[in-house]
């Protein structure tokens, strides 16, 4: 097991990086299946899309649940490790949107 000298290494280690926190936010509004998340998400390409939420899932705090559809429709969800990242992803959101309207960057609703 990987010894981690700070909480916030730990939280970085799981939750960091590029893609992580914006798939884990767009989750905390609710289920999304794959093609939503791309829609929502489009300058992430498809693979590292699939290899970030395989990521998520392997750590638990998302879950996968094939529909069994033709053609193959997959959801994603936060599971309740996932969930409790809620306040940490609206403090981001907030901190985003502040930081947004100080510096006049603008912010495309996908």
């Amino acid at each position: 097991m990987k010894r981690y000298h700070c909480p916030v290494e730990l939280a970085v280690d799981i939750i960091g990086g590029k893609w992580r926190p914006v798939i884990l936010a767009h989750l905390k509004e609710g289920v999304h299946r794959y093609g939503e998340l791309r829609r929502r998400m489009p300058e992430v390409s498809e693979k590292m899309l699939t290899q970030r939420l395989r990521e998520l899932e392997a750590d638990g705090l998302v879950t996968r649940r094939d529909l069994g559809t033709n053609p193959p429709h997959v959801e994603y969800a936060l599971t309740a490790e996932g969930r409790s990242l809620a306040p940490v992803l609206q403090a981001l959101y907030d901190w985003g949107t502040a930081r947004a309207d100080r510096t006049g960057t603008p912010i495309e609703a996908t």
